[in-house]
């Protein structure tokens, strides 16, 4: 299911994203690589590489920003909460699931609502705005590739900055400084960026070697589960198949979960 969301802050934070990428690989292209490197093969390397990470990082970021992050459905007949509206507790039942008051339905284990999304999302970590969406359970795994390609491109674009001056030609006057202006920017748009994602990334691999995600962090509601190896917590996330292939976004098989599809009281 392709999900997008109105939020206003979201689809500016996706603007940004883009325009940085895109402007990242126009400074390394136009700026940087044909004019000290154009006459090697290591040109057209470089080109071809930085393009592909731009790819796989545009790909990552879509997945994660159109995929269901793991919305619990309404239910298709309307449900008497009047008890819980009245200020009775919630109860949880054996199986841990509870009941949201806002969605007016029954939720399931580790499931919480989002005020952005207004609806509840299966292990629900946080809601991102340089996504435009929650990251939960079915979402999770685009969103640390996300990250990962950005903190390489940032890498990249970086080492290229520095070895295009080291082998820079003599060139004119006014070439150099529109050069020196681009790289200028471009460094602190890789600083930024990867300071960022090098944080929001520890995060993600603490949450998943926890099993724990951010809002039962913060909320201090986590259940208490069996201790699992650190490669099935992963396995989790990025699911069952080769490790080598957990940072490829262009699987179509996410790691799904099924929950009971009715909920007796």
């Amino acid at each position: 299911m392709v999900v997008f969301r109105g939020d206003p802050c979201g689809v500016i934070c996706i603007m940004i994203t883009y325009i940085a990428v895109f402007y990242a690989d126009y400074v390394v292209v136009r700026h940087l690589v044909l004019p000290t490197m154009a006459e090697s093969l290591w040109g057209a390397v470089n080109v071809v590489l930085f393009n592909i990470i731009v790819f796989l990082l545009t790909v990552s970021h879509l997945r994660a920003v159109l995929s269901d992050p793991g919305i619990v459905p309404l239910p298709t007949t309307s449900i008497d909460f009047s008890d819980h509206h009245a200020g009775q507790p919630l109860v949880k039942n054996k199986d841990g699931w509870t009941v949201c008051i806002k969605c007016e339905t029954y939720r399931p284990p580790r499931a919480h609502h989002c005020r952005v999304c207004r609806q509840c999302i299966r292990r629900m970590d946080h809601h991102c705005p340089w996504i435009n969406n929650c990251v939960g359970e079915f979402n999770q795994k685009f969103f640390i590739q996300f990250l990962f390609y950005v903190g390489l491109l940032s890498l990249y674009a970086f080492g290229l900055v520095i070895t295009s001056w080291v082998i820079d030609p003599e060139t004119s006057k006014h070439i150099k400084h529109t050069k020196l202006i681009h790289s200028v920017i471009l460094v602190i748009e890789c600083i930024l960026f990867g300071l960022f994602v090098i944080a929001i990334g520890c995060d993600q691999v603490s949450s998943i070697l926890n099993d724990e995600t951010l809002v039962e962090q913060v909320k201090r509601d986590g259940p208490k589960r069996q201790k699992k190896s650190k490669m099935a917590l992963f396995q989790e996330v990025f699911g069952r198949g080769q490790p080598m292939y957990w940072l490829c976004p262009l699987q179509f098989n996410p790691n799904n979960r099924s929950y009971p599809a009715q909920y007796e009281v």
